[in-house]
């Protein structure tokens, strides 16, 4: 598998539409502020978990300088129009010695086509990669879609949190 920093990769949707799924760069910002301007609020609430309308330059600087070994970035481009477009993205923290968050967006208009399954599938690769033993997820009750994806791939509900946010983990062999 290529470095993560390195990392581009072409799969398809379930319609067939060619994708490819590669490392965010530093000069995504203007393809993920455009992302965000095409997703609804609601998918935005479900993945902040709070009703964003825009970031704070510290928020962006945040989600842009990434160091692909605490913090690894995907985005999935698309062509539209003959030009490569963001329209959905993920990313894994590390929290803590083998262990790290997971959390991905899809704009609206692809969620359905499988995009976040790809996603989740090169997000939990390059965390064996990198040595992570362990996943973790925080998804509200309400993001039915994304429940079910994490139990497809494995994850299994933990005890621990609110009941306002479903705890979930994955063991990564």
């Amino acid at each position: 598998m290529p470095d993560a920093a390195e990392y581009s990769v072409r799969e398809h949707l379930r319609d067939d539409r060619p994708i490819t799924i590669r490392a965010l760069r530093p000069d995504d910002r203007a393809g993920m502020l455009a992302a965000i301007g095409r997703t609804s609020m609601q998918s935005l609430q479900r993945r902040f978990f709070v009703p964003k309308k825009g970031f704070s330059e510290q928020e962006m600087a945040f989600f842009l300088n990434i160091d692909f070994e605490s913090h690894v970035a995907i985005v999935a481009e698309i062509a539209e129009d003959g030009r490569p477009v963001i329209v959905g993205g993920g990313r894994y923290i590390v929290v803590q010695p083998g262990q790290a968050e997971i959390a991905f967006i899809v704009v609206d208009a692809y969620q359905g086509q499988g995009m976040g399954t790809i996603l989740m599938r090169h997000l939990a690769a390059l965390a064996r990669d990198a040595g992570l033993k362990e996943l973790v997820a925080e998804v509200l009750p309400e993001n039915t879609a994304m429940l079910k994806l994490f139990k497809k791939f494995g994850f299994q509900r933990g005890s621990k949190g609110s009941p306002q946010v479903v705890h979930l983990t994955l063991q990564l062999l």
